[in-house]
């Protein structure tokens, strides 16, 4: 029998995908052609960024058509499609094929993505939905609420991979209520390790900065982290290669922290 009391070990090497859509949302303020997500996405890759994400919205309200294939023929990382769960966004995911697809939830209101993919209720719909995607080769993930109920539909309609909804958690710390944060904290804990178990490779992301990466990557279900909105702000005072470099060596960190040797890996 496995020691209960032997210390846990990271699945694997930590990567960070770098979400570029607010290169665009500042390129579309004015119009025009700059600044250039494709070069945001070349100076993230020389970076040490693992992946790009990027999400095509219905009201392209930043990422555009034209990025996306340019984004595909011009990285060398995987790229990492954040859309929609519709027919329009399915058939440019199958048309591109890119490595990875990630459904999360979109209402044309809102500012940012607001909560996590509401799994449970559609089942059928949404297992049909990536049944092709998955046939083409493309990595399926869920962006999910800390939910077992949410991460246990995700498993029944065959999607390999969620991705944890780390808003509540950053969200309560940056106001400073730390009561609710360590909850949230532990929930995305429970959970990711809940996730793990059934078979799912778990990611997180959404509201991630310095201050709260390392409790979620020293999870060690955790195989990736997907931030954006931060290392772009970031990068306005520090440069982009400076933000993205601080943003991997604050996991690297607290991987070693957590797992010593084991963590650096």
């Amino acid at each position: 029998m496995p020691d209960a009391t032997a210390p846990l070990k990271p699945l694997g090497r930590l990567r960070l995908g770098v979400n570029i859509d607010h290169v665009a949302t500042v390129r579309n303020a004015r119009g025009g052609e700059t600044p250039d997500p494709v070069r945001a996405a070349r100076l993230a890759e020389a970076a040490g960024a693992d992946g790009i994400t990027a999400h095509l919205r219905e009201d392209r309200r930043h990422i555009g058509d034209a990025d996306i294939e340019r984004l595909v023929a011009a990285l060398t990382v995987p790229l990492n499609f954040e859309m929609a769960a519709t027919p329009e966004m399915q058939a440019i995911a199958l048309r591109h094929r890119p490595h990875a697809v990630c459904l999360v939830p979109e209402r044309r209101e809102e500012r940012t993505t607001e909560g996590g993919l509401e799994v449970a209720r559609e089942e059928n719909r949404l297992a049909h939905f990536i049944a092709p995607l998955r046939e083409a080769g493309c990595r399926v993930s869920i962006f999910i609420a800390a939910d077992q109920r949410q991460i246990e539909a995700a498993a029944r309609i065959g999607a390999p991979v969620i991705e944890l909804h780390t808003g509540a958690y950053c969200d309560a710390h940056n106001e400073g209520r730390l009561e609710a944060r360590d909850a949230e904290l532990a929930r995305l804990r429970d959970m990711a390790a809940f996730a793990h178990s059934i078979g799912l490779e778990v990611h997180a992301g959404h509201g991630i900065t310095y201050e709260t990466v390392k409790p979620v990557a020293a999870f060690p279900e955790v195989m990736e982290l997907n931030i954006g909105h931060y290392l772009i702000g970031e990068a306005i005072f520090s440069g982009l290669d400076s933000a993205i470099r601080r943003m991997r060596a604050l996991m690297d960190e607290a991987r070693r922290e957590a797992f010593g040797d084991a963590g650096a890996a």
